[in-house]
C-alpha cells in the first residue's frame, strides 16, 4: 500500500489538479509501452523490459504556467516530466540551433526536468534536457557549470524520499526548484507550447532495472 501524505506546498486556489487521482482522464499514453496505473491516488510508472521511453501525456497544451508535483523514484532508474513537449501523428522537421532534425512520428520531443537518481555520480535531478532534440540545456547548450551543478544535485536531491519540483515558464524564461533549491534558470524560444508528459525511461535488457517504479503525486498547475 502506497500512503499519501500532504503535499509539502500550501494549498491555493489559483491552482488547479492535473490528475483527477483516480484514472488517467485528460493524458494520453504515447512512446513505449511502460505500465501505467493509479495507487491510493498516486499515478505509478513501472518499467518493462525492450521498449523506448514512455509517457503519460496531457491531452491539453501548457504555454506559460507554474507547475509543481512531488516525486519519488527507484534509485536504478532514471525518469522526468515532460513540459512543452509534443508528440506528432507523422514524421516532423524541427529546426534548432542552425539544424534541422526529423522527428519520427510518435516521437515524444521537448523539455524534460530530469530525475537523475540513477546516475548518482552526476545528479542532475532538476535541469533539463530536450528529449528528442538538443540533449542537455541546463547544465549544457544554455549554461550552468555541471560540477557546480552535481555537487548542488547530491545535497538537495532526498534518495528514496519524496522530491518537490517546481517549473516556472514565462515566454522564453524557463526555471525549475527542486526541494525549494533553485535548479535551471535559461532562456530558450523554440518550444512556446506543449504537453506535460510523465516519463518513464526506457530500461532494455537490463533485468536490475525491470519492474522498478518512479511515483507522482500532487501534481498541479497554475497557468499565467
Amino acid at each position: 500500500m502506497i500512503s499519501v501524505t500532504c503535499s509539502l506546498y500550501a494549498q491555493d486556489d489559483a491552482y488547479v489538479s492535473l490528475f483527477n487521482g483516480e484514472n488517467f482522464e485528460g493524458w494520453q499514453q504515447a512512446g513505449g509501452e511502460a505500465k501505467y496505473r493509479v495507487i491510493d491516488g498516486v499515478v505509478v510508472g513501472e518499467s518493462v523490459a525492450n521498449t523506448p521511453n514512455s509517457f503519460m501525456c496531457t491531452k491539453k497544451l501548457y504555454g506559460d504556467f507554474i507547475l509543481q508535483y512531488e516525486y519519488k523514484c527507484d534509485d536504478l532508474l532514471n525518469s522526468g516530466v515532460q513540459f512543452r513537449s509534443n508528440v506528432y501523428a507523422i514524421e516532423t522537421v524541427a529546426g534548432a540551433e542552425g539544424k534541422n532534425k526529423r522527428i519520427p512520428a510518435g516521437r515524444v520531443h521537448g523539455y524534460q526536468v530530469e530525475i537523475d537518481p540513477n546516475k548518482p555520480d552526476r545528479m542532475w535531478s532538476g535541469g533539463i534536457y530536450d528529449e528528442g532534440r538538443r540533449g542537455w540545456l541546463f547544465p549544457g547548450l544554455r549554461g550552468g557549470d555541471g560540477e557546480e551543478f552535481t555537487k548542488q544535485g547530491q545535497q538537495t536531491y532526498k534518495p528514496g524520499e519524496w522530491n518537490s519540483v517546481k517549473v516556472q515558464c514565462d515566454g522564453p524564461h524557463i526555471r525549475t526548484w527542486l526541494n525549494g533549491q533553485l535548479r535551471a534558470d535559461f532562456e530558450d524560444e523554440l518550444t512556446p507550447k506543449g504537453v506535460i508528459a510523465l516519463q518513464v525511461h526506457g530500461v532494455g535488457k537490463h533485468k536490475e532495472a525491470i519492474g522498478k517504479t518512479v511515483m507522482w503525486r500532487n501534481i498541479r498547475i497554475q497557468e499565467k
